[in-house]
């Protein structure tokens, strides 16, 4: 099984080859951002070991562009960076494990076998109806080439919708899939962040694609203009 590490630290990663040899495995080292993608673009490796903060490219953006390539390699971040905001960041980047140093190296090689246990499995494709596209995996949301901006919140909730087309879905299926099962807020709320997706995605592109059916909730449907 081979696996690419990228790091920077050049012991640390001379190290680690050398570890993971002994276990059985072929490795190599790129020590840039750059360097580990365009290695990563060219060789199905069972996985890869990443550091985060690198030169050329980081390590976010190396699995971003990745996965924007439907190359879902296994990623096992290794690094120093142990912030809660560092990891969230990591994983949705397209990341599979965060591990943080110092580390134990058993732990390694048991997470990296866990990962190339699982294999390389696609992703989510980006969710399409009409021109409008809601990537999951990428948050990018666009219509007819266009990118539209939206919080976390508003993604949420498009992305609900989008993933069914067609269907007539009620504000409590929005609140229970969006927010949780225990709010006990106003139901309200969903009324109005689909009047800010109204102002974001349709509106703006003469377009009419989420509807209202009054006293059942809501559908969207392809209206392409």
């Amino acid at each position: 099984m081979r696996v690419l590490i990228v790091e920077d630290e050049r012991r640390l990663a001379e190290g680690m080859k050398r570890g993971l040899e002994a276990e059985g495995f072929a490795v190599d080292i790129a020590a840039t951002g750059t360097d580990g993608l365009w290695l990563a673009e060219q060789q199905p490796y069972a996985a890869i070991v990443l550091d985060l903060m690198l030169p050329g490219a980081s390590g976010f953006e190396v699995c971003r562009r990745l996965r924007q390539q439907s190359i879902w390699t296994p990623v096992l971040v290794v690094t120093a960076k142990d912030g809660v905001f560092d990891e969230v960041e990591a994983l949705e980047s397209g990341a599979d494990d965060y591990l943080t140093k110092p580390y134990t190296f058993a732990i390694l090689v048991a997470r990296l076998r866990a990962l190339i246990r699982r294999g390389s499995s696609p992703r989510p494709r980006a969710l399409q109806v009409g021109d409008l596209t809601v990537d999951p995996f990428t948050r990018r949301v666009d219509r007819a080439g266009q990118v539209i901006e939206l919080t976390a919140r508003e993604f949420a909730v498009l992305e609900f919708l989008c993933r069914r087309p067609g269907q007539v879905v009620g504000k409590r299926a929005i609140l229970d899939g969006v927010w949780d099962f225990g709010f006990d807020g106003d139901p309200n709320i969903v009324e109005v962040y689909i009047r800010h997706l109204r102002n974001k995605v349709d509106r703006p592109f003469g377009r009419e694609s989420i509807e209202t059916l009054r006293g059942a909730g809501y559908r969207m449907v392809d209206d392409a203009g």
